[in-house]
């Protein structure tokens, strides 16, 4: 292979950000096309390097190819849109059912499916709709440093010292996983983080969480709203899914958890004290990172 149909097949390679069976598949057929076209010119008599040089600018920009093919692959079908936003849903039913939400049998369950599909999917390749099941898999490991606020003064800065860096290395050993497959797939799996979050610190959970049972009570006369807002991250989930266009799929994704963490956080700014405001902060943060950080290698 010349240098010039090396680096060519390196941008496209690196553009494409899908399933890496379909990238690789795609990047043998544009080599192939590669070969044959260099081979043709150089029946006219021109050099190896000068026939490849033309073939590959014949070819046109690899990043056009990419996207072209990306478009093609990436709408995944309603029944994997559907798998991706259960999760969403199971949530919502949880929220709808003041008996669902106490029954320690009922969460069990929930959890244990969550957690048993989050180990299948990700044994199984890690196919599209693994993500959002991902994002409440790591749900119990964030909102238990959150909970360490609660801890009495002095135990609860010995506790986070122990908890901070093992939950760290869970959370970016999986965001670093998944990014490898695609970074929007990395929103994809924290999108619920900033709702979560938001509601839960809005209702007066923090540092007052073990003393205060009120807590509990200001959450569920949220409930509805609650619904709503997973009923929404379903639906943004279905659409990320379901579009073919990367653009579309970004606007999908990230507008529906932004304006339910900014509804929430302006209509309950009161009850929420520092550490919940800078909670929240992070939250947003770990939340669009991956968007931003799949345009900038874009560029």
């Amino acid at each position: 292979m010349t240098a010039n149909a090396s680096h060519y097949l390196n941008r496209f390679k690196a553009y494409l950000r899908i399933d890496q069976t379909i990238r690789d598949d795609a990047a043998q057929e544009l080599y192939a096309h590669l070969q044959d076209k260099t081979q043709e010119l150089e029946e006219t008599g021109l050099s190896r390097e000068e026939a490849s040089k033309i073939a590959v600018q014949s070819l046109g920009s690899p990043e056009l190819i990419a996207q072209q093919i990306y478009e093609t692959h990436a709408q995944g079908s309603w029944k994997e849109a559907f798998f991706s936003a259960l999760p969403h849903f199971l949530v919502a039913s949880l929220f709808a059912s003041y008996y669902y939400w106490h029954n320690v049998i009922s969460l069990s369950i929930i959890l244990g499916l969550t957690v048993g599909t989050a180990i299948y999917g990700w044994h199984r390749g890690k196919p599209i709709w693994l993500f959002p099941w991902l994002g409440y898999y790591l749900m119990p490991v964030v909102v238990t440093g959150i909970l360490l606020l609660s801890l009495p003064q002095g135990w609860g800065w010995i506790a986070a010292l122990i908890y901070i860096p093992l939950a760290l290395f869970v959370l970016v050993h999986i965001v670093r996983q998944t990014a490898r497959r695609d970074w929007l797939y990395a929103s994809l799996m924290l999108a619920p983080m900033p709702v979560i979050f938001g509601w839960f610190l809005s209702s007066g959970a923090g540092n007052e969480f073990l003393a205060n049972d009120m807590w509990m009570a200001r959450l569920q006369a949220k409930a509805p709203w609650i619904v709503i807002s997973f009923i929404a991250l379903a639906g943004a989930t279905i659409g990320f899914i379901r579009l073919k266009s990367r653009t579309h799929k970004i606007l999908s994704l990230l507008t529906p958890p932004v304006v339910i963490l900014l509804s929430v956080t302006l209509a309950s700014r009161a009850s929420i004290d520092a550490w919940g405001w800078l909670i929240l902060l992070i939250s947003l943060f770990a939340f669009a990172i991956p968007v931003w950080m799949q345009a900038r290698a874009y560029q």
